[in-house]
């Protein structure tokens, strides 16, 4: 009898705490809904809150947003397109260049994976001025290209996946090359079938990345309708701080790819975090 009810109250306090923790994550976000209905003046009077006062409260600022009078939702197209281009591309990239670390021997192996170790712990802003340089050089200046092309061989995505693939039995390889498969083959028949976790997993933290990325599409992009949604939405505030009610509610709706994105794939996101960590 001690033993059940000590883990009653051991699961009752777990579930204590995860429900405390849930609040504290979601009151930011209801939060800026509660806000993103208000007028602008209310706004700036009251500042954000847990306001449920209805009386001030309409969708006057999500019709604004949709009336035309905004690039919203050009801004909107443009962070789909380059998030799904950029994601695709980036996982491709990354699961070939880590399915040769991980499946093959050649010289310096262990000195290159190091290498894209080291790259890891270099800040964004080392390489920026250089990355821009080579756009410019390119002609790749003001181009959803310029935005995608120099974060396509992530290095966290490379050790991710070569973590993964160290635990995947080189038998398989072996199977592959006895039956005839090409070594592309292999990589694409028998390999990236058993990647469908890992490629959720990363999918999920690129695509959030790119999807919320401002400081390198802000320096690169130029034209109103090639913006982003983060810099379109920053675009929205004047010089007088106004607009910060429209802004809201567009942040509210960019949210959503993000969450539809996570809750389809939740399932093998978990699996594939769980799989990176123990494996190699």
């Amino acid at each position: 009898m001690k033993e059940k009810s000590s883990l009653k109250l051991q699961s009752g306090i777990m579930i204590l705490i995860f429900i405390i923790m849930a609040v504290i994550t979601l009151t930011p976000f209801i939060s800026i809904f509660l806000a993103s209905l208000r007028p602008g003046k209310e706004l700036m009077r009251q500042g954000l809150g847990l306001n449920f006062d209805t009386s001030v409260m309409s969708f006057n600022n999500y019709a604004y947003l949709f009336s035309g009078q905004t690039d919203y939702f050009t801004w909107y197209k443009n962070s789909v397109v380059i998030t799904a281009v950029q994601t695709v591309l980036t996982l491709f990239v990354s699961a070939f260049v880590s399915y040769g670390f991980a499946m093959y021997d050649f010289k310096f192996k262990n000195l290159l994976f190091t290498c894209v170790l080291f790259i890891m712990m270099i800040p964004m802003e080392i390489i920026m001025l250089p990355l821009f340089q080579l756009i410019i050089r390119i002609r790749l200046i003001d181009t959803i290209w310029g935005v995608i092309l120099p974060f396509v061989a992530g290095p966290l995505p490379i050790f991710f996946f070569r973590q993964f693939l160290s635990g995947i039995p080189k038998d398989f390889v072996d199977a592959g090359r006895v039956d005839g498969c090409t070594e592309y083959g292999i990589f694409f028949r028998i390999i990236m079938p058993q990647m469908k976790p890992a490629f959720a997993a990363m999918g999920i933290f690129v695509g959030m990345n790119s999807w919320n990325n401002f400081l390198w599409p802000m320096i690169v992009l130029n034209s109103k309708h090639k913006l982003t949604l983060p810099i379109g939405l920053n675009a929205l505030i004047t010089p007088y701080g106004n607009n910060y009610d429209v802004l809201l509610a567009g942040a509210v709706f960019s949210v959503i790819p993000v969450i539809i994105l996570f809750l389809l794939f939740q399932k093998y996101f978990i699996a594939g975090m769980t799989a990176g960590g123990v494996k190699g």
